[in-house]
């Protein structure tokens, strides 16, 4: 047992939780000894469970490039191909997809997690030798069978069918309850059982008796596993809706007296828990636009089937996924693409299997054709199982100039237009992050991106890898990898733990006023007690472009360092007083600071030494420029300008609004 990391997670913990974690230890002895085995959630009614509305959806509205897409992703499951999380498999043998060992398998070292052992037993946050057990788990979602069951629904291919039973059958003879790996993190067993109802919704009666024997047995024990071991207090994040949407998924497609208890509570408490993380202004609690998209996802598909079974769907959850929508429109730049802000593992409910960099802008999509409401985007997303499951929106006007703050959530979004180049800017004076442990929040209070012309230009650096990132994680997610100021190189926030803070900076916004020449001031007391001084920024348009005033409010003066991470598609040299970003050799931006300090730009290097890095999905990371100003911040402040294409005539439209709804 890591002694450390078990201290500062105790520390983070009411007396309530603490109590909650001694009876949650008793109950995973008592299953060791005796809920262990197959022989318990035995199930031979060979009916294949089924989702309803789901196969219907796939009668109705699948359109060529759907079929296309779906047919490519399958080609490549066929042919033993997968790759996920910046990793790709090692192929295997297309007559032999799905051997024993390949549950078991790090697909970067060939090591195997233990096979045999009780799944709580496995210190899988603490065995680097192996490799990170995220791999693992994610091809233990079994997420290749819904790739697998569309194209046979669709296309009757006999392949695809039989993939799916070896699939199943191998994984299920590989992983008796509650023995390996597979077990050990509940959200992953909920993410299993949905893909396990989705091949069975689309592929009915064609499955053989032997399969759908082992398929319900399966979902017996993960309804089990889910019910008894539910994500309390600090865990009640993203996990504990993964977990309810699959407890209700699943009981309602077992049907039958024994799951109708489970099917009410798991439904309650999946209202529940939308109302709390999806803010009143459709800002994720969690503050990461993915996480968001992952958890209302979640949501979409149990709406998907209440809508089915004829269950009434609350008017708060369809409201609060309508504003999640919304939202996610009013962050997109024109490609759909959204700034990367805190977590991002690129989790998916409904998936091809494949690299999705448009993941909450196609979850906003598919609410808004699911609901039958316009989408502000002139946008269409891409193809995608989603897309096909709930419908696909209509359009109506894109956001219009101005700016807009989500006061619940704590982002502010600025588009406006100098010269012919148009500009998306978000502003973070959020929450650290969700409950008492924020975890997937970063330290990045009173960062902001910026997008010009539909490309990034300050981006934040993103999220590269978890258990396995060791100081790598603490540098994506601290302050000097963000677009803040930091003093001393210290982080607003004390990280404890690759998922725990032990002391969260507290933003706090001060001022807004919209209209055609917007300003926005916000302050965080991360640097309060060690330092005695209070950070306040404040961005505005200007006539050229963006202006960025930062303070240090309290005793003495104190060396800073304010940093810009630039994308790693742009390049960055100091002209005279100025520093120029370029991409492909054409001006973008240029940045000027109003007080002389040092400043350098550097491109990767060792960690925390100067140079930007930048995560654009999990798993990867590539050096991009890294503007840093280091000097002495004075009472008035450090005034940066960000000047877009002054080559250009420098005027702002006179069609600026003064904001929008959301």
């Amino acid at each position: 047992m890591n002694l450390p990391w078990l201290y500062n997670r105790l520390t983070a913990m009411s007396p309530a939780e603490v109590a909650w974690r001694v009876l949650e230890q008793g109950k995973r002895r008592y299953a060791r000894y005796r809920l262990q085995g197959a022989a318990r959630f035995q199930d031979v009614s060979g009916v294949a469970p089924c989702l309803p509305g789901l196969a219907q959806a796939f009668e109705a509205d699948v359109t060529p490039q759907d079929r296309e897409a779906i047919r490519e992703a399958a080609a490549d499951v066929l042919a033993g191909r997968f790759s996920a999380l910046g990793v790709v498999w090692p192929k295997r043998d297309e007559n032999d997809l799905y051997p024993p060992s390949i549950w078991s398998t790090d697909p970067v070292t060939g090591q195997h997690w233990p096979e045999q052992d009780y799944c709580f037993s496995i210190p899988y946050r603490h065995r680097p030798e192996i490799g990170d057990v995220k791999y693992v788990w994610e091809f233990g979602r079994l997420q290749f069978l819904q790739v697998l069951s569309a194209e046979y629904r669709l296309s009757g291919d006999k392949r695809a069918l039989a993939a799916i039973e070896e699939a199943i059958e191998s994984w299920c003879e590989a992983n008796p309850p509650f023995q390996g790996i597979h077990y050990a993190e509940i959200l992953n067993v909920a993410m299993r059982a949905i893909s396990l109802l989705v091949a069975a919704s689309l592929c009915g009666e064609a499955l053989s008796f032997r399969t759908v024997s082992a398929l319900r047995s399966a979902l017996c024990a993960h309804a089990a596993w889910l019910a008894l071991f539910p994500s309390r207090f600090s865990s009640a994040n993203n996990h504990l809706v993964a977990e309810l949407a699959a407890e209700y998924l699943i009981a309602v497609a077992m049907g039958g007296r024994e799951f109708a208890h489970q099917r009410e509570h798991a439904w309650a408490g999946l209202v529940r828990e939308i109302e709390l993380q999806i803010l009143p202004d459709g800002v994720n609690a969690e503050q990461s636009p993915a996480y968001g998209a992952f958890t209302a996802e979640f949501a979409l598909l149990a709406c998907l089937v209440a809508r089915g079974e004829g269950r009434i769907i609350p008017d708060e959850v369809i409201k609060r996924l309508k504003l999640y929508a919304q939202q996610i429109f009013l962050l997109a730049d024109g490609h759909g693409r959204v700034a990367n802000l805190c977590d991002n593992d690129e989790g998916r409910v409904l998936t091809l299997c494949q690299h999705e960099p448009v993941y909450s802008f196609s979850v906003a999509s598919a609410i808004c054709g699911f609901f039958g409401v316009p989408a502000q985007t002139a946008m269409q997303a891409p193809p995608t199982l989603r897309m096909i499951a709930f419908g696909r929106p209509f359009h109506a006007e894109a956001p219009g100039n101005g700016l807009h703050t989500f006061h619940d959530g704590g982002i502010s979004v600025a588009r406006g237009q100098v010269g012919s180049s148009r500009y998306l800017l978000t502003f973070d004076h959020a929450p650290l992050g969700y409950l008492s442990i924020a975890a997937h929040g970063h330290a990045d209070a009173l960062s902001f991106t910026l997008t010009v012309d539909d490309k990034p230009v300050l981006v934040d650096p993103g999220t590269y890898l978890y258990h396995s990132g060791g100081a790598w994680r603490d540098w994506f997610r601290s302050t000097p990898a963000h677009n803040t100021l930091n003093i001393e190189r210290r982080d607003q926030s004390t990280m404890s733990g690759a998922f725990n803070w032990s002391s969260k900076a507290i933003a706090r916004l001060e001022e807004v006023a919209t209209g055609p020449h917007w300003r926005i001031a916000a302050s965080h007391d991360g640097y309060v007690q060690p330092f005695d001084m209070r950070h306040r920024r404040e961005i505005a348009s200007y006539e050229e472009g963006i202006e960025v005033v930062d303070w240090l409010e309290g005793s003495g003066p104190r060396l800073a360092e304010i940093a810009f991470q630039v994308d790693p598609a742009l390049s960055a040299e100091i002209h005279d007083s100025c520093i120029q970003l370029c991409r492909d050799g054409a001006p973008v931006a240029e940045l000027s600071f109003g007080v002389s300090g040092e400043i350098s730009i550097a491109s990767g290097g060792a960690r925390g030494e100067g140079g930007g890095w930048v995560s654009d999905k999990f798993g990867s990371k590539v050096p991009a420029p890294r503007i840093c100003w280091r000097g002495t911040v004075p009472p008035d402040g450090i005034r940066t300008r960000i000047a877009l294409c002054r080559d250009m005539a420098p005027s702002l439209l006179h069609s600026t609004q003064e904001g929008f709804s959301a």
